[in-house]
């Protein structure tokens, strides 16, 4: 009974690292987005953080423009970016879990 208990404290331990070094990979998988028309980028990490945001000058000229371009390039971004942190920690985490009766929710 101990061994086993042992052995899951293990791979759990294991998964913990695994998680902790793919978050660190995802902070270097970058993440563009741009607008249809070329006037706004963003550059984010997998992680959401934002590294650069680029435009174009004539989206100074209107300031209520500028910001519906941000609201909706931002958006699109970090939902690409969440997407992949999903589909990254999910399989490390799905890989690691141990089978514990009832955690089934995690597989």
């Amino acid at each position: 009974m101990f061994g086993d208990i042992m052995g899951m404290m293990g791979k759990i331990k294991e998964t913990q690292e695994k998680v902790e070094a793919t978050k660190k990979r995802l902070d270097t998988v970058l993440i563009d987005e741009k607008s249809s028309d070329g006037l706004l980028e963003v550059t984010l990490t997998a992680n959401r953080k934002i590294k650069s945001i680029t435009m174009s000058e004539d989206l100074l000229q209107d300031k209520e423009m500028l910001e519906d371009y941000l609201v909706t390039i931002l958006n699109k971004a970090i939902e690409k970016a969440t997407n992949v942190n999903d589909a990254e920690l999910g399989a490390v985490t799905k890989e690691g879990m141990p089978n514990i009766p009832g955690m089934d929710m995690f597989k």
